[in-house]
């Protein structure tokens, strides 16, 4: 049985190992750890959940823990490894598996990201720090303000290769590596292989880099169970809250569930949708501050919050342990998101679920996953329950039966329903104004004919008084009217 102790590391590497409890190494720990602290090139394929981390993160610790100094000065500390990564949230995980990796020696550990204050962030830069991890945005802009300097690097990362180029990341990664010093160690890692891929490899690794693959190039893992609902597109909301409240064990509520979508809007309305019968739901996107995002990420991993609504800006960089099941309510337009966004479960070993619901607008999208992943997906139909299954799934739960003439749970609006529904709000009148004329904002008058019958309603007349001119007469010398 293999462990951590045939790799050599320092003693003090050796009791965070255990502190953390870490028993035995995975397989691309098994591979890259030997090769890393030799000083190779490495470009990883693995998927995540697999220790990828602490695959790159232990023997980098071990390289420059030489380095290591207790002194106050600054300039003792200078930027030695730096990892970078697509997403805040990546970014903030891998920061602090690092932090705990170096908890027992003196070397200094840091992160950086875009949607908080950067003065904080330049302070603890310019204190000094060897290991830092950040996304290539803001990295750019404290070099820019002479913050930290790179030219001490001795080992850089990237993190989710695949994931930077996607979000245009390109320019920016390959102005931080003009930065840095020509005779670094380089490694990269990506869950996915392309063209583009293997361009950026070229460029950002020495020739011949070192070849780790822990699974087949874009395969999902072994570990997670994949099944593929089809559905109409007016009941998808309904199908989805009957899966959160009987998918669970002895069909049973699901308790931890990440839910992704494809646009913020729906995020934000699906998330409502849900609290709204009863299932303590958040969301989590672009358009929501760090701190509104980090909020609800606590609560999620505290359970707090039972169902996560996210995009894929939280695809990447969520370490959940034990998340037992990740939908997608909407199928990604890219296939490659399909798996990073299940490969949020089934992690280090143990088993997941990941469920799909696809429309037959969905058709050309689920091909593309097909064909990435190298697999076929058997489309059941599913329908949501009936009104008596759930009537007496609400008697079996303990909650209140639903009423006669209760109204059924909506669904997410589309955009065409919501434009709709605001010329529905131009178009009303309320009651105490259908009455009253528009312009003077009064009350019609009726006036009754010689028939005794009113008549039609018109606006309101306004009357007219003939008003003395006296005054004018006096003040103004005008000859005086007579009649």
């Amino acid at each position: 049985m293999s462990s951590f102790a045939q790799f050599n590391l320092d003693s003090r590497i050796m009791s965070a190992i255990e502190r953390i409890g870490y028993k035995e190494p995975t397989p691309i720990q098994l591979q890259a750890i030997p090769v890393v602290m030799k000083g190779g090139d490495v470009m990883g394929a693995a998927q995540t959940g697999t220790g990828k981390t602490a695959s790159f993160g232990l023997p980098l610790i071990a390289r420059i823990l030489p380095h290591a100094n207790t002194s106050m000065s600054p300039a003792r500390h200078p930027v030695r490894a730096l990892i970078l990564t697509p997403t805040r949230e990546l970014a903030d995980q891998v920061s602090a598996n690092m932090t705990q990796y170096a908890a027992d020696t003196p070397l200094r550990v840091g992160v950086v990201y875009g949607g908080v204050d950067i003065r904080p962030q330049s302070d603890m830069l310019r204190r000094g720090v060897e290991i830092l991890t950040a996304t290539p945005g803001r990295l750019l802009d404290h070099i820019e303000q002479r913050a930290t300097n790179l030219s001490q690097v001795e080992v850089v990362v990237l993190d989710e290769a695949d994931r930077m180029l996607d979000m245009g990341f390109l320019p920016d990664i390959s102005r931080i590596l003009k930065l840095l010093p020509a005779n670094r160690q380089s490694l990269m890692f990506s869950a996915t292989f392309s063209p583009d891929i293997a361009r950026l490899a070229k460029n950002f690794l020495k020739p011949d880099p070192f070849m780790i693959e822990v699974a087949r190039q874009n395969q999902t893992a072994d570990t997670v169970t994949q099944e593929v609902f089809q559905v109409a597109d007016r009941e998808k909301t309904d199908v989805l809250i009957d899966i959160l409240k009987t998918r669970g064990p002895e069909n049973k509520p699901l308790e931890q569930v990440i839910v992704f979508v494809n646009a913020k809007i729906t995020c934000r309305r699906l998330a409502r949708t849900l609290e709204r019968v009863g299932i303590n739901a958040d969301a989590i996107h672009g358009d929501k501050t760090q701190e509104e995002r980090q909020a609800a990420l606590d609560g999620f991993k505290s359970g707090a919050i039972h169902v996560l609504v996210a995009t894929d800006v939280a695809a990447r960089g969520l370490d959940i342990k034990e998340l037992p099941c990740v939908i997608n309510y909407d199928v990604p337009f890219s296939a490659e998101d399909y798996v990073h966004r299940i490969g949020r479960t089934g992690r280090a070993g143990s088993h997941g679920l990941a469920i799909m619901l696809a429309t037959r607008e969905d058709g050309r999208l689920v091909d593309a996953i097909e064909k990435l992943t190298k697999q076929t997906f058997e489309q059941k139909p599913l329908r949501p329950l009936s009104r008596q299954a759930r009537s007496e799934m609400r008697r079996a739960s303990g909650e209140r039966p639903e009423r006669r003439g209760e109204r059924e749970i909506e669904r997410v609006d589309t955009p065409e329903d919501e434009r709709l529904a605001k010329e529905r709000a131009r178009a009303y009148v309320p009651p105490s104004h259908r009455n009253r004329d528009p312009i003077f904002d009064t009350p019609y008058r009726e006036r009754s004919g010689a028939s005794g019958k009113p008549e039609e309603l018109r606006v309101f007349e306004r009357e007219t008084v003939r008003k003395p001119r006296q005054a004018a007469v006096l003040l103004c010398g005008f000859p005086r009217r007579r009649d």
